[in-house]
């Protein structure tokens, strides 16, 4: 039997892509709920509970990056000129975060104090808002001249790709109070709580808005889920409808158990939080598949040669074990509870 090589690789990407969105995102969220702590202790805490993480989190963006250079050029070759700015936005922020995340610390001064817990407020804002613009942009696709990006600089800026990087911030910003939850106690985790079900109110908006505003992106989108100016297909509908039923009643367990309404145990909210991301990136899939590039080119088309793509894969199952081994052991190593005793402190 031959391996669709192809299909394996976007599977692949995708996963890596998943991977990022929910473990740096995580860590995004805190950054920009660092901004709303109530003083510098309490953000120390915040900080401390991702140190041990945050900087391997990011090994999914480079996988989902180099895996697209890689795997799929054409499409590569497509996309980066039509996200440059975004992208370049998104990388600057990450630099600029990362380093505040180690000078906040080192900070004596309180004008040095503010600014780089300014600089870690903002950089995790910025890149958070420039990755919605990136995927909000991608959704509603782009210009393409034969095998070329035949758009403009600006073409991703659009009403619909800001409504999707503000989704994107909301969500990390659940995923970040989800995690608080899961790693601190009493007011902390108290006001965690509290900012996670202000969140999830948002995240819940701007699912059904971004869902709804997806639909009219394209005729194609609309016909795949079974909707159109003349009928409404069930037989399309109804084997879809699981994925945003499964959205909604994941949202409304989260609201039950950042609540406090039911006894649940601190892993649950954000667990079933991770569960809403990935019913929405299914909902993304089902609308997009198989194109690479909405709505021009497919994963086939924009594949790299087979002998390639099975070199590649040989090395991907070798390392890819290894990099989801040493995740699952750092995080089990650092699971507990965050001391406040041995959080930084000024």
């Amino acid at each position: 039997m031959e391996l669709d090589l192809p299909l394996i690789w976007g599977l692949l990407i995708a996963a890596a892509v998943m991977l990022y969105v929910l473990l740096d995102g995580m860590d995004l969220g805190i950054g920009m709920l660092t901004g709303f702590a109530k003083d510098d202790d309490e953000r120390n805490l915040m900080t401390a509970t991702i140190e041990p993480v945050w900087d391997g989190n990011e090994t999914w963006l480079i996988l989902g990056g180099g895996g697209l250079f890689a795997a799929f050029p054409l499409a590569y070759a497509i996309l980066m000129p039509a996200f440059y700015l975004p992208v370049l936005l998104m990388l600057a922020a990450l630099i600029f975060r990362g380093v505040a995340f180690e000078f906040r610390h080192k900070a004596v001064r309180k004008p040095t104090k503010l600014f780089w817990n300014g600089a870690f407020f903002y950089g995790s804002l910025t890149a958070a808002l420039a990755q919605g613009l990136i995927l909000g942009g991608f959704i509603q696709g782009v210009t393409v001249e034969g095998r070329s990006f035949a758009g403009g600089a600006f073409d991703w800026l659009t009403p619909f790709s800001l409504l999707v990087a503000v989704s994107v911030a909301i969500g990390y910003i659940l995923l970040g109070a989800c995690w608080l939850v899961l790693k601190t106690e009493g007011d902390v985790q108290r006001r965690a709580r509290n900012r996670g079900k202000i969140a999830l109110v948002g995240v819940a908006v701007c699912f059904a808005a971004v869902s709804l505003a997806t639909l009219s992106i394209d005729p194609r989108v609309t016909e795949r889920w079974g909707f159109s100016m003349a009928e409404v297909e069930f037989a399309k509908i109804l084997p879809l409808s699981p994925i945003p039923l499964i959205g909604l009643v994941l949202t409304v367990l989260v609201w039950r158990d950042l609540s406090g309404k039911v006894s649940a145990p601190d892993w649950r909210p954000y667990v079933l939080s991770a569960g809403i991301f990935l019913s929405g990136y299914l909902g993304l899939a089902v609308s997009l598949f198989p194109n690479i590039v909405p709505f021009e080119i497919d994963i086939w088309q924009a594949a790299a040669r087979d002998n390639a793509l099975m070199l590649m894969f040989v090395g991907a199952a070798v390392m890819l074990p290894v990099i989801l081994i040493y995740t699952g052991y750092v995080y089990s190593l650092f699971w507990g509870k965050v001391d406040p005793d041995e959080a930084y402190h000024d």
